[in-house]
């Protein structure tokens, strides 16, 4: 299997970066389940702690800015600014614990991940050949099982055991040594040409692209469908089942599981039948996921399993879709890797604020929800994302 003229090196990157993003993501995830005892200690409601995520999602706007510094910067400088930035918002939250300080030092922390992504995207799409690339990048996105597997039910004892300010200075200082690490293994990279494009022209080329605006919009709507359920399960199972602390952090694990197995299968599938047709399959396994929700979830194992089969789709949909974006528009790659951490942001931050309400009316109307926008997601991708495949492509040694 041919990903790099140095194979060795590669492998090494691969499992820097899945080490890395398992710090980053541990941060990302561990509102969710927790997300009721957050808002118990900081004295808000659930509501209030949910606007925490959405604005640390609203700042996935500026990503595509961050994507052309990543153009012109480097890849490399890109990645370790954003692990800067990330560490330094984790680190001031023990030293003032309030709901202000904890606000601005996520939205801070989310400022790194948003830079760290995308540069780390483009950098494989720089180097791995597109008919290879899918296993590369699902094997980086073996992050998310990993918080979910390791990280998130780490947090659960550690709040447990010590108080829910523990995580945040371990995840900072992990941010650092993870920061070293990459300033070792990957080597000085220059900008991707040596008049690479501004801001406003590599904006330019994605918004009058066809396919990459449908590709985006995709992203969007899969994502505002995911999170309008993501944002409530914690608050679900706590209500449903009397579920604490301990046992929140253990149901992150089957959820770990689960994207573990979409990893997996993105992993194998993804270049043997095409991204863009594996996408669409797992939207619509995420639709029938999402509609038998309601009817499994009426007792723990029942709801552990539909959460199971929900993310295992949707981690299939985006495990395959990154890929298929990093080749839609190669020109401004970079620029379009951001702009999709935007739209799953984006996406995130208005699932953030729908769900909650929704929960009031009873779980059915998130998963109906859910299921109508996969279904626009779906029409999406049919109709208007082209790609090619396979499309040969030289890897970069």
């Amino acid at each position: 299997m041919r990903l790099l003229s140095r194979p060795r090196r590669l492998r090494n990157q691969l499992a820097a970066f899945t080490a890395t993003r398992t710090v980053l993501n541990t941060n990302y995830r561990m509102l969710y389940p927790f997300l009721p005892v957050f808002a118990r200690a900081l004295g808000v409601d659930l509501e209030s702690m949910a606007l925490v995520v959405t604005a640390r999602q609203t700042l996935g706007i500026l990503a595509p800015g961050v994507g052309s510094l990543a153009d012109t910067r480097g890849r490399k400088w890109a990645m370790l600014v954003g692990l800067g930035l990330f560490s330094v918002g984790l680190l001031v939250i023990p030293l003032h614990p309030t709901y202000a300080v904890v606000l601005v030092a996520l939205v801070i922390a989310m400022a790194g991940k948003l830079m760290f992504d995308p540069a780390m995207q483009a950098y494989l799409g720089d180097r791995v050949a597109y008919t290879q690339r899918g296993l590369a990048m699902a094997l980086t996105e073996l992050n998310w099982s990993g918080a979910g597997l390791i990280g998130v039910p780490l947090v659960g004892w550690l709040i447990a055991s010590r108080g829910w300010v523990a995580p945040f200075p371990i995840l900072g200082l992990l941010g650092l040594s993870a920061a070293g690490l990459l300033w070792v293994l990957i080597p000085a990279d220059p900008p991707a040409s040596i008049s690479p494009p501004t801001l406003m022209v590599g904006f330019r080329r994605v918004v009058v692209h066809g396919p990459a605006m449908a590709g985006l919009a995709v992203s969007l709507l899969v994502t505002v469908a995911n999170e309008s359920v993501n944002i409530i399960y914690g608050a679900w199972l706590e209500g449903s089942f009397g579920l604490q602390v301990a046992a929140l952090g253990a149901a992150s694990a089957v959820i770990g599981l689960a994207e573990l197995g979409g990893e997996g299968f993105s992993a194998a599938l993804s270049d043997r039948i095409g991204k863009r047709r594996l996408v669409g399959l797992a939207i619509g396994a995420n639709i029938l996921a999402a509609l038998g929700m309601p009817l499994l979830g009426t007792s723990l194992p029942g709801a552990l399993l539909s959460l199971f089969l929900f993310y295992l789709t949707f981690e299939i949909v985006i495990v395959a879709s990154i890929p298929m974006m990093s080749e839609i528009l190669p020109s401004a790659r970079a620029t379009v890797m951001a702009a999709n951490v935007a739209a799953l942001s984006v996406g995130r931050a208005f699932g953030a604020v729908a769900g909650p309400p929704l929960l009031h009316l009873g779980l059915p109307a998130n998963t109906l929800v859910t299921a109508i926008l996969d279904l626009a997601a779906l029409a999406m991708l049919i109709l208007f994302v082209r790609l090619d495949e396979p499309r040969p492509a030289q890897g970069k040694g």
